[in-house]
């Protein structure tokens, strides 16, 4: 049995995550969205928002939950007995890092496994830092999102700005 994470901040989860998510949910028996909990940034959302959100997104998907972590994600992987690592690759320079990391991990626990899915081309631009800096602004984020959130991603930055004013 093929258990998987897909590690992220998620902040917020875009249409290229969830295209990933899908994805990855068809060819791993379980998948588990291990969602960062990062005390080095400043996300927009909390940890508690950005999983209640993907457990929003993902709830058709009968093979997949959504658990906050901190620290190592090998240590989480063997927490949760996990033995692939699912990594979306939107362009060349994500490889570089990823390549790194995967390297750095293997090397930590030689037992699991990183699988990269390329993004799909309409999502190659896209990242959580884009959808928030047009959100700030008050463009519509459908193309961005996915819809069961987009209302409450806009309301969030639209709240953001009125308090930088």
């Amino acid at each position: 049995m093929s258990k998987a994470i897909y590690p992220g901040s998620f902040d917020p989860v875009t249409l290229g995550h969830l295209d990933i998510i899908e994805r990855s949910a068809k060819i791993v028996d379980e998948l588990v969205i291990g969602v960062l909990n990062n005390s080095a940034k400043s996300p927009l959302f909390s940890v508690e928002e950005r999983v209640i959100m993907l457990r929003e997104v993902t709830k058709n998907l009968s093979n997949v939950s959504v658990v906050a972590f901190q620290g190592l994600l090998v240590d989480f992987a063997e927490e949760i007995h996990a033995n692939v690592i699912i990594r979306g690759l939107r362009a060349v320079t994500d490889f570089e890092y990823e390549l790194q990391m995967t390297q750095t991990n293997k090397k930590l626990n030689p037992d699991v496994e990183t699988i990269f899915l390329t993004t799909n081309v309409q999502y190659s631009y896209l990242s959580s830092s884009i959808v928030k800096e047009i959100g700030k602004y008050g463009r519509p984020l459908e193309h961005f999102v996915p819809k069961q959130i987009e209302q409450q991603v806009s309301e969030k930055l639209r709240k953001m700005q009125t308090e930088y004013k």
